[in-house]
């Protein structure tokens, strides 16, 4: 029996052409939405008294004090966004990154004021060691094979550490970053050990050494002083089943979300981390020189900043994430809106 939706000739252009007619038919035929709920908005928190220093690198992006904190989080809550994720920059940096394992540090100062500004709304942190260190790589440096590199396993306690810090300050979710092997069994262990047994992961499982991150570098003031992290970060020219053993890996080790970073270059990784473990919470994060590339092209006249964004992230959220870390969390919900 042939099918009456295809027998009548023309069928297939005449149908989608109504669909895409009205424009009440085609948000009613849109298999993909955006949720301001599904957006982490990154912010980086820097000491002082009254500071937002924007960064030159990501127009409309900013350095925050403290003190300041509390109405970017009031902001995220009346959007409706999910949460933020924090990033740090201390006074300070040495050898060791010792201020990321301080309970008076930068992070911890700014959990505790975010909580109190919303004591219900998600805070996450990113876990990592390259924005605490004077050499910028993300870990412990040692000498191997004759050449700089990164002491794996002597982060991995420093790693546990300052996960456990995070979470006496009263963080909801620990995000370690560095790709560091074993880092999310290092951190599991360590906060089951300290008593936070229902504070989740969210692993950057696959995440890539890419040219993407250089605006972040400069945001988070932690650009690499020797060398690069792709000893320890995944090869952006690797197959892309790569990325799944990674993923199994952390899932094994007690990962309770995963994320893919960047976003837009890999959107195959994401699908098919997406089809593999469907039901894993999946993260993606639309990173610095995503959004720079944006912003330029659009204070040059050359794209339309809101439409572009927006069909950025919903091609994201397509290729199967369900958590979308964006530096444009704030303006979607309002355009959104």
């Amino acid at each position: 029996m042939s099918d009456p939706n295809t027998s009548q000739p023309g069928f297939p252009t005449t149908r989608l052409r109504r669909l895409r007619y009205n424009p009440a038919v085609r948000r009613l035929a849109s298999r993909t939405r955006l949720d301001p709920a599904e957006l982490i908005l990154p912010l980086f928190v820097r000491p002082g008294t009254n500071l937002a220093r924007e960064i030159p690198s990501m127009p409309g992006q900013f350095q925050f004090s403290p003190d300041r904190l509390a109405d970017e989080i009031s902001q995220a809550v009346e959007l409706g966004l999910g949460g933020v994720i924090l990033f740090g920059i201390p006074e300070h940096k040495d050898a060791t990154g010792s201020d990321a394992l301080s309970r008076s540090g930068i992070i911890p100062e700014a959990i505790r004021v975010a909580k109190h500004a919303s004591r219900d709304f998600l805070v996450i942190t990113d876990l990592c060691f390259c924005e605490y260190t004077d050499h910028g790589q993300c870990g412990v440096p040692s000498e191997v094979t004759g050449r700089i590199d990164v002491d794996n396993d002597a982060t991995l306690e420093l790693l546990a550490q300052q996960a456990v810090v995070h979470a006496q300050a009263g963080a909801d979710m620990i995000a370690p970053s560095g790709m560091i092997d074993g880092m999310v069994g290092a951190i599991r262990r360590g906060l089951d050990e300290a008593g936070f047994t229902h504070l989740p992961i969210l692993s950057y499982s696959a995440k890539y050494a890419s040219h993407f991150y250089g605006p972040f570098r400069d945001a988070a003031e932690s650009a690499p002083q020797f060398g690069d992290r792709r000893g320890y970060q995944m090869n952006p020219a690797a197959a892309a089943e790569e990325a799944l053993r990674e993923v199994e890996l952390d899932l094994a080790e007690g990962a309770d979300m995963i994320m893919v970073k960047p976003a837009l270059a890999y959107l195959d990784v994401i699908r098919l981390v997406h089809d593999h473990w469907p039901g894993v919470p999946l993260a993606a994060y639309n990173v610095s020189g995503e959004y720079a590339m944006l912003k330029a092209a659009a204070a040059n006249g050359w794209l339309n900043e809101k439409e572009t964004a927006i069909e950025s992230l919903t091609a994201i959220k397509r290729a199967g994430a369900s958590i979308i870390l964006t530096y444009w969390a704030k303006d979607v919900a309002a355009w959104l809106e």
